[in-house]
């Protein structure tokens, strides 16, 4: 018995050792604080005067989440309507370009990475978009003609305009502009107070943070808030007026993901308009092995419904945090990039909308590189150095997007197809991260 006794104490110590190891490891990575922003509560510092209109926030309920790490064109992050008042972009880029207006322009564009005389073009490559999460960024306020930055946690429904790779960039109703969240999104502490009361639905873990798209999109594919049986597959540079629907409720099936690396099944359930879940609290590495996943192969879902992962193994290191997205392109600033491989966003002013894409109308050029792989600023490589007077061309950078094509068939084409199926009034699940290769990629 003395033998017993002396035993459990032996563990009992033991335990206590661990217990007091963690503490200090936890002390060592302190908590993050972020600033809660309720949905329809008025910035404290704006760059835009709230009064005038200038975005719409919308009451909606948070979509439940695995994994706090979303990437930027993972089907049904973002939700929309078929209004095209969310977010007047016109307006705020008329503020910015006013001379009077100089001083906050200027801390605006610095907030952003850009230049001043780069505003316009930026502008009209942002995409209006509603918040389905409560979600991590980088905000900022206006004090003393600086752009003050400080971590923020935007409320599901807040209206905002993300970039072309899905990350939010402007918040819509007082225009500051907003970063990737850059903390440990599994260890912050969120802040709330003076006008900004935590809301109805607040879950700690369903809070997410968004990473860049490994390529720049084409459009966003988004759930209806106001019918979450409709998808509205939406341009990127627009604002609702060229949005598409398709039926959000077709079941979608899920692959056999098999022998594949998590980035490999990534691409093959985005492709299919689902969204890829992770278990544990870091997202896994790209080259991770898939052991197992659930659904099973087989299960019929709707879009934007996640697939969770478990992996092993991977080499390649794996952000823990949302990411910094690429520079804005250099172009002219009345204008949004554009290349011979893919057309270019419809205009805001356009009342055409665009048209139907071929099923090889976004093949990128053979000089293009590999999907799992970022599109390279640089020019190829050759055998034989370039002469001075004609320098190679940069490959056309492939783009992506997050319509959901069909399942059953092999697509080569980025936009979602219309559906003559019934559409049902099933609300979608929760979607995760996913990283997507090129537009034209067909998915078996």
């Amino acid at each position: 018995m003395q033998r017993a006794g002396n035993s459990a104490i032996r563990r009992i110590a033991v335990l206590l050792v661990l217990v007091l190891a963690v503490a200090g490891c936890d002390r060592g990575t302190p908590l993050t604080l972020v600033r809660a922003v309720a949905a329809g509560a008025p910035a404290l510092s704006p760059f835009f005067d709230e009064h005038r209109g200038l975005g719409h926030d919308q009451e909606i309920r948070a979509a439940a989440g695995r994994g706090s790490l979303q990437q930027g064109d993972t089907p049904g992050l973002y939700g929309g309507t078929r209004r095209t008042s969310v977010c007047d972009v016109d307006r705020l880029k008329a503020f910015l370009t006013d001379p009077a207006h100089h001083r906050k322009a200027q801390a605006w564009a610095d907030a952003l990475g850009i230049t001043t005389d780069r505003i316009p073009g930026y502008l009209d490559r942002l995409t209006a978009v509603l918040l389905r999460h409560d979600t991590l960024v980088r905000n900022h306020d206006y004090k003393k003609g600086k752009a003050v930055p400080f971590d923020s946690l935007l409320q599901t429904g807040i209206a905002v305009l993300v970039d072309e790779q899905g990350l939010p960039a402007v918040k819509c109703s007082c225009g500051n502009p907003l970063r990737p969240f850059a903390g440990d999104t599994n260890r912050i502490s969120v802040r709330f107070g003076k006008g900004n009361r935590e809301w109805r639905g607040y879950e700690r873990s369903s809070v997410v943070a968004v990473r860049p798209a490994p390529h720049r999109l084409r459009r966003l594919a988004l759930v209806d808030v106001t019918d979450p049986a409709r998808g509205l597959a939406r341009p990127v540079g627009t604002t609702g007026a060229h949005d598409t629907s398709f039926d959000a409720g077709r079941p979608r099936t899920v692959p056999d993901l098999t022998g594949t690396t998590f980035a490999e099944a990534s691409r093959l359930l985005t492709g299919r308009g689902l969204a890829v879940g992770y278990a544990g609290k870091t997202r896994p590495a790209d080259d991770a092995q898939v052991t197992a996943f659930d659904p099973p192969a087989g299960t019929r879902l709707r879009f934007g419904q996640y697939v969770t992962l478990s992996t092993t193994g991977g080499t390649s290191s794996a952000p823990s945090t949302s990411g910094t997205p690429t520079a804005p392109p250099p172009t002219s600033p009345s204008a949004p990039p554009s290349s011979p491989s893919s057309p270019s966003s419809p205009s805001r002013t356009s009342k055409a909308p665009p048209p139907p894409s071929s099923p090889h109308s976004s093949a990128p050029p053979p000089s293009s590189p590999p999907s799992s792989s970022p599109p390279s600023s640089s020019p190829p490589p050759s055998s034989a150095p370039a002469k001075r007077s004609a320098p190679p061309p940069p490959p056309s950078a492939p783009v992506t997007t997050t319509a959901p094509p069909p399942s059953a068939t092999a697509v080569t084409t980025s936009a979602p197809p219309p559906s003559s199926a019934p559409v049902t009034t099933s609300a979608p699940a929760a979607s995760e991260p996913a990283s997507s290769g090129p537009a034209s990629s067909a998915i078996t």
